[in-house]
């Protein structure tokens, strides 16, 4: 190699050393899209996390990089750090996400970073290294926030708008051809996506003709949620006292309650028994023996209700009957006459662990089990411990009585509870239920506070309540960990895969009618009897809840008792609740294309579908519906829609 050559290879070594010196500086170069504000305290909160560097884990670790980087959930467009520096801190470096942060100001003091242009949706990293001098410890506080929900658009969160526009044409076609009311509220990724409501508050006047003049429904107006109270009130409520220490799992109800609950038991020889009849002290036995978990699982035994408040019930048969005196029915209820009374009087159906039985009786128990460890009223605890910190304002019980209006509320039955005049017993109502519960248990027994049934709520502040669920808590508040909240959503047993610890579970298709059949099989959530839905998707952030109150139809057919839930509503696509989730799946833009082509065929599908119940239905009866059949009227707000389209 002569000397020119020696000098060219010379200066190239030295340009790639200076360029890669560069590069290594351009590469760690501070992110300044992140802004910093100096405070004076860390604010008051209880955290997703609040580790301190160097060795957050307390230990030297023979990984030796565990120590310095602590991971978290965030959304994109959201979230924040307080950091807390020592005085005797010098220097130190910080990258979120790997991507470095200034910290040449961060010294000595109290500082909040918005971090919310580099997170990320799903697992989010923070590193603290390098912090000089070397021997420190407990230099660096980091306080991590959980994520909250924000505005957003489907777009921004990688959904398509097209499947929330078919959802919004399939439900206005059926609100004008019959259908009541409907609202929906949709969050994806930390961004509340979708809000929308359609109808009327009341629909139909007592004798079944339509009402002109009610108030349309907003995105404001409450609806009787029915069993997602169990949700929202009961199991929110015991996942939350479970991961305090307060109540486990593992207690047995006559603790909680006292003996009374096993040694008042009556005996009916329950039909369902037949042979096998156990007797009453086998059966006391067995109640004395109950858990919470029991409970919360629906297989404690219990009979699917109690019917406390129908003095004409049969409980032998478990059927209602004008002819035969309930031994069961409550006089003068209130919660606590209702659980002396009734529950501790209830016997069990069958062996406790042995079957799964969806049972209100569980849920009214566990609600009066949540009064006693708390020694607050179950509206007054779940408004302090979840509602108010969340500045949720639109969910109570008994919205009449908390500065609601019945014009507030959407609208349930058209005649109290009497099925246009199919069922009666003393004090029944007979006006339109609107701003009262419907369910029977929890308005005649209850005082309409009950850990089954009662809760009001809009689709909006429901969807942030459910939100909790994805990370157990919601900015600076803390509600319960990760592993409580996926010791509840677990399968039970794998005879049960469909059911967790109180939340229902889509598992393989089981909730396909509710949750679709794109949803993973670890979403979870809860229908209610009035018409409403909430479903959970932990694998894609996804919260939807969908309200709507068919039950505020007359009867389609009330020729008897057999006829008495056959309310006209239901008839309706909008009444089958799983088919929001299904259409909302298609929207999700990493699927496929554009699903508008997609859209318009399972749309024709729908329609042909219709048909199908329709030729079911007049087969059965041998002979064509009535021109104004609601499963017709149905049939043509499809028909309307894809005209449209």
């Amino acid at each position: 190699m002569n000397r020119s050559t020696k000098i060219i290879v010379a200066v190239l070594i030295l340009a790639l050393i200076v360029g890669g010196i560069v590069f290594a500086s351009l590469d760690r170069r501070p992110d300044t899209t992140v802004a910093v504000s100096r405070l004076d305290a860390v604010p008051e909160g209880t955290w997703q996390a609040e580790v301190t560097f160097p060795d957050w884990k307390g230990y030297v670790d023979d990984t030796l990089a565990m120590n310095c980087m602590y991971s978290f959930d965030a959304y994109a467009d959201q979230g924040r750090l307080y950091l807390t520096v020592a005085e005797n801190v010098e220097s130190f470096e910080l990258f979120v996400n790997n991507t470095g942060v200034d910290t040449s100001e961060l010294t000595g003091g109290i500082f909040e970073l918005d971090i919310s242009q580099i997170t990320v949706n799903g697992v989010n990293t923070v590193q603290v290294s390098n912090i000089q001098p070397f021997e420190l410890t407990d230099a660096i506080r980091v306080n991590i926030p959980y994520p909250a929900v924000i505005q957003g658009t489907p777009e921004e969160a990688g959904l398509s708008r097209e499947p929330f526009d078919l959802i919004s044409d399939i439900i206005e076609a059926d609100v004008r051809n019959g259908f009541p009311s409907a609202q929906l509220a949709v969050i994806k990724d930390g961004k509340l996506v979708y809000e929308n409501a359609w109808g009327r508050t009341n629909a139909y006047d007592r004798d079944g003709s339509p009402l002109e003049n009610s108030s349309p429904v907003t995105v404001d107006t409450l609806y009787d949620l029915a069993s997602n109270t169990k949700m929202y009130a009961a199991a929110y409520a015991v996942q939350y006292l479970t991961d305090q220490g307060q109540l486990s799992l593992d207690d047995r109800i006559v603790e909680l309650i006292g003996p009374e609950f096993a040694e008042d038991t009556l005996e009916i020889r329950f039909a369902a028994w037949g042979e096998a009849y156990p007797g009453l002290d086998r059966i006391k036995e067995w109640k004395s023996a109950l858990t919470v978990r029991d409970v919360m699982m629906h297989q404690a035994g219990f009979p699917d209700s109690g019917h406390y408040h129908n003095q004409k019930f049969d409980a032998v048969n478990q059927c209602l009957s004008d002819e035969t005196d309930n031994v069961l029915f409550v006089e003068n209820a209130d919660r606590e006459n209702t659980l002396k009374n009734g529950i501790c009087k209830t016997p069990l159906l069958y062996e406790p662990g042995t079957r799964t039985l969806y049972s209100d009786i569980d849920y009214m128990l566990l609600g009066l089990i949540v009064e006693r460890v708390t020694g607050q009223d179950l509206n007054d605890f779940l408004s302090e411990t979840f509602w108010q910190p969340l500045g949720l304002r639109h969910i109570t019980y008994n919205p009449l009585d908390h500065g609601f209006t019945a014009a507030d509320c959407a609208a349930t039955e058209l005649n109290g509870n009497t099925r246009d005049g199919l069922i009666s017993f003393p004090h029944i109502r007979t006006e339109t239920v609107q701003g009262e519960v419907h369910d029977e248990e929890a308005y005649y027994t209850m005082e309409g506070v009950s850990g089954h049934a009662g809760l009001f709520a809009n689709a909006t502040d429901l969807a942030k309540l459910a939100f909790v669920m994805l990370s157990g808590g919601y900015d600076d508040l803390r509600f319960f960990s990760k592993d409580t909240r996926d010791l509840f959503i677990a399968p039970q047993s794998p005879d049960s895969v469909n059911y967790g610890i109180g939340w229902w579970r889509e598992a393989d298709d089981r909730r396909v009618y509710y949750f679709g059949t794109q949803s993973p099989e670890s979403t979870v959530g809860h229908q209610g009897w009035t018409g409403t839905l909430t479903m959970i998707d932990f694998d894609n952030d996804l919260v939807v809840v969908y309200l709507t109150n068919s039950i505020n139809t007359p009867l389609t057919d009330a020729s008897g008792l057999e006829t008495a839930n056959d309310f006209s509503g239901r008839w309706y696509t909008v009444s089958t609740l799983g088919f929001v989730p299904q259409i909302i799946y298609m929207g999700l833009t990493d699927s496929g294309d554009d699903p508008e082509a997609a859209l318009d065929s399972l749309l024709r599908d729908m329609v042909r579908e219709k048909q199908k119940l329709i030729d079911e239905a007049e087969a059965e009866q041998g002979r064509p519906l009535p021109e104004d059949h609601p499963l017709l009227k149905a049939k043509q707000a499809l028909d309307e829609v894809l005209e449209n389209r």
